[in-house]
């Protein structure tokens, strides 16, 4: 298990690319199980979470071949059991559902459990697959679904808890291949379903209305294999304007960018204070003349993302004045504030929301992460920390973040990763 050790006071300066998207690559590498055929995808972010997908679909029957960011996956003859001892690992491997039952019209998969940012059940994956005509069971910890076939249906993906990004997926990945037409209502916005639609597109499905909450998929007989790149992941975008808005008195560029998946996260860093421009693919922080707190409450996208959450409660840890932050998507997701106080924030929590009253600097402490954007925030905050802070448990941001360390490093920062 590694540690970083993170040299807190290094100013940061000069410019990082941005990695392939995670939470794109992730369903999108479940979808090459809908055809025999090979598929290339490029940029698949080198993080655990991607690995873990991997071997789920070598464990399927699946051949599987990776270097330098691209995957080459050829399904053509696979099983349907995805085992618990994987699927344990990684919540997201649960999106391999929809494209197991499309093409085998039969899936066993293990429910994954529970999580550390709170509940975050399948309920909805399952009540949208059933309306497609798959018959669920739940026996020793596992799903087990059939059908004799898929059917066309409107589905309304909105629970008690909104929409749901990897449900959306599913549906629509079970979608692809049944007959007639089927309608998702109340389906996810993200950029990595838009990502995701693209893809199968591309394979030869027909789905309309990727990117807003009424998507169209026309079922047909079969998919190819496709070449296709992965977008940008914007939370690393995200964590890295977050870096240079903290640690850095020059500026930071970042290169291969999607700005408008960016919108909601570049307005708030505006607001705080920060100036940011670009254009094309690249962004440039640079501070502002007065730091400035803000309200910020958490909404599905292209509202504020919950996955940016963690890391302006670092931001506003040291920034003047008194900065609210509210989180509705996962209101129990504020363990890192707990970390952040050993560290010297000021941090209250109520409920899902923090009230932060900016200090004048933090202190190195040993500290723990507890999930992955947890861990981003403990590591933004120890940039700007005196002295040498200790996080250990960071496996926890190797699911999500390629070589973060690495990149922070090349960027001006002092972390050394040791082996305990």
């Amino acid at each position: 298990m590694d540690k970083l050790i993170v040299h807190g006071g290094s100013q940061l300066e000069g410019s990082v690319s941005i990695s392939g998207s995670k939470n794109a690559s992730l369903p999108i590498l479940a979808a090459t199980l809908l055809t025999k055929e090979s598929c290339i995808i490029r940029r698949v972010p080198d993080v655990s979470d991607t690995n873990y997908m991997l071997q789920i679909l070598q464990n399927l029957g699946a051949e599987v071949e990776r270097a330098s960011g691209t995957v080459i996956v050829r399904a053509e003859k696979i099983g349907h059991e995805a085992p618990y001892e994987l699927v344990r690992k990684m919540r997201a491997s649960v999106c391999v559902m929809g494209p197991l039952l499309s093409r085998l019209h039969k899936a066993t998969v293990s429910l994954p459990g529970g999580c550390v940012i709170g509940d975050r059940p399948v309920d909805l994956h399952l009540r949208g697959l059933e309306g497609l005509g798959a018959e669920v069971q739940v026996e020793g910890g596992d799903l087990h679904l059939k059908c004799r076939e898929l059917r066309g249906k409107t589905i309304d993906m909105r629970g008690k808890h909104g929409t749901t990004v990897l449900g959306t997926d599913n549906i629509m990945m079970a979608a692809v291949l049944a007959k007639g037409t089927t309608i998702i209502e109340g389906a996810a916005c993200e950029p990595e379903v838009v990502d995701l639609a693209n893809f199968l597109n591309k394979m030869g499905a027909k789905i309309t209305g990727a990117g807003t909450t009424r998507i169209v998929v026309e079922g047909v007989k079969e998919l190819h294999g496709v070449d296709h790149t992965v977008i940008p992941d914007r939370i690393e975008a995200g964590t890295f304007l977050v870096a240079g808005a903290m640690a850095s008195t020059k500026g930071i560029t970042l290169k291969r960018v999607e700005r408008e998946h960016l919108t909601s996260v570049i307005e708030l860093l505006q607001d705080a204070g920060f100036e940011i421009e670009g254009s094309g693919k690249t962004l440039t922080i640079r501070p502002g003349a007065r730091r400035v707190g803000c309200d910020i409450t958490t909404e599905p996208y292209p509202g504020f993302p919950t996955d940016m959450q963690a890391q302006m409660c670092a931001l506003f840890a040291t920034t003047p004045g008194i900065s609210v932050v509210r989180d509705t998507i996962f209101p129990q997701r504020f363990m890192h504030c707990s970390e952040m106080k050993r560290m010297g924030a000021d941090i209250d929590l109520n409920d899902g929301t923090a009230v932060i009253r900016g200090v004048d600097h933090l202190s190195a402490a040993p500290v723990m992460a507890s999930d992955l954007r947890a861990s981003a925030a403990l590591l933004l905050a120890a940039l700007t920390a005196k002295g040498a802070t200790e996080i250990s448990r960071v496996y926890h941001i190797d699911r999500g973040y390629e070589h973060i360390d690495q990149k922070l490093v090349d960027l001006g920062a002092h972390i050394e990763r040791l082996k305990v």
